[in-house]
């Protein structure tokens, strides 16, 4: 047998053992905190159509999607993110209703990254959206149930860095900018390449003072004082109404009690172009990445034939996983398995001694006594 076929393409990983067992346990605790907001659990398939996460929709670039055909010729997909997912079962199930739908997901996602990123091309992602529901109050609710989902793994020194994709379309409306320009200023300021977003800026010709008010987006970010910032700098009604959600967001995360967890971050943009409001990441120190992400998408259930607002988040579990191994957080030690041996002549009694502790959930292994160590 050839070595090759012993070891995992790049960017995948084998789990097992004591890690897969924190690993499940993790989940658990995160899949039980968001049960108590009421969301009921949903599975779709792994693969789609390609036109669910087509440019239209706003969602991954085609490069980094796993492609392949079916037997009839159809271009098909393996999801690399939940929502577009949801939003076209939510539309196909639910068309009609009106009240909020509420519904949570775990399941695995496939990027085709490049090699040199070092990153996994297969993660866990385990993740909620709210369908239905255009107020500021559902926006509180889930930065309150991210927030008390990662407490509940254990970690406790993180924070939700929350922006609005609303206030930069504002500024970038206010200025003339158009939707290449903006996407491509989008690129640089999230990224924090404040040289290529002023170069970009200066060979489009944008005027002063529009100029500096976008490339001073990236510095607007702490607490209640950079929402007034924002404000005074910014001069469009668009922005401005941004900045009046975000601030009752904070009075709403206040009374929910997590607002130490909370601040802002107005140059915080997300790449996928369906997101329309609010929107959100959690960091937490020793990973480099944001551990959850997040936010408001009001148009994207449109594209399955849905009128209907929404936001929803995805935590990255394979990345709390390491965040938590990093900062040496102690997860429960699952319950050892017992064994008992036995011969021939005592099977029934060893048979009948493991059923009465399985029976009392102890995890029991029946060996041979010649097997036994």
């Amino acid at each position: 047998m050839s070595q090759r076929l012993l070891h995992t393409p790049e960017g995948v990983r084998d789990i097992y053992g004591k890690e897969y067992a924190y690993k499940l346990h993790v989940e658990k605790q995160m899949k039980s905190c968001i049960r108590l907001y009421g969301y009921e659990d949903i599975q779709t398939p792994a693969f789609e159509f390609f036109d669910v996460f087509s440019r239209e929709i706003g969602t991954t670039p085609s490069k980094e999607l796993y492609k392949f055909f079916d037997k009839e010729g159809n271009t098909l997909v393996l999801r690399p993110d939940f929502t577009p997912s949801i939003a076209r079962c939510a539309a196909k199930y639910f068309c009609e209703e009106k009240r909020p739908l509420r519904f949570s997901y775990i399941g695995n996602t496939f990027t085709n990254t490049s090699n040199l990123q070092g990153k996994l091309k297969e993660v866990t992602q385990l993740g909620a959206e709210l369908i239905g529901d255009p107020t500021v109050e559902a926006d509180a609710e889930m930065i309150s149930m991210v927030i008390r989902a990662l407490l509940s793994t254990g970690l406790k020194r993180f924070q939700v860095a929350i922006g609005d994709a609303e206030y930069f379309k504002g500024l970038c409306e206010e200025a003339g900018l158009d939707e290449d320009t903006e996407l491509e200023l989008r690129s640089f300021i999230s990224g924090k390449n404040y040289f290529g977003a002023q170069e970009l800026l200066a060979q489009r010709r944008v005027a002063e003072p529009y100029q500096t008010r976008l490339l001073k987006v990236a510095d607007l970010f702490g607490d209640m004082g950079s929402l007034s910032q924002a404000a005074a700098m910014a001069g469009n009604a668009r922005s401005l109404g941004a900045i009046k959600r975000l601030e009752k967001l904070s009075s709403l995360l206040k009374q929910y009690g997590v607002e130490e967890y909370a601040s802002f971050d107005l140059g915080m943009l997300s790449k996928y172009r369906y997101y329309t409001g609010m929107i959100f990441k959690a960091y937490t120190y020793g990973v480099g990445e944001a551990v959850v992400k997040g936010g408001r998408y009001d148009r994207l259930l449109q594209q399955f034939g849905k009128d209907a607002p929404a936001v929803g988040f995805v935590i990255v579990v394979d990345i709390i996983m390491e965040a938590l191994s990093r900062q040496k957080v102690q997860l429960p030690i699952q319950e050892e398995i017992k064994e008992l041996t036995y011969h021939e002549k005592d099977f029934a009694d060893k048979l009948a001694q493991a059923q009465r502790l399985r029976s009392q959930g102890i995890p029991v292994v029946l060996l041979p006594q010649e097997d036994a160590k």
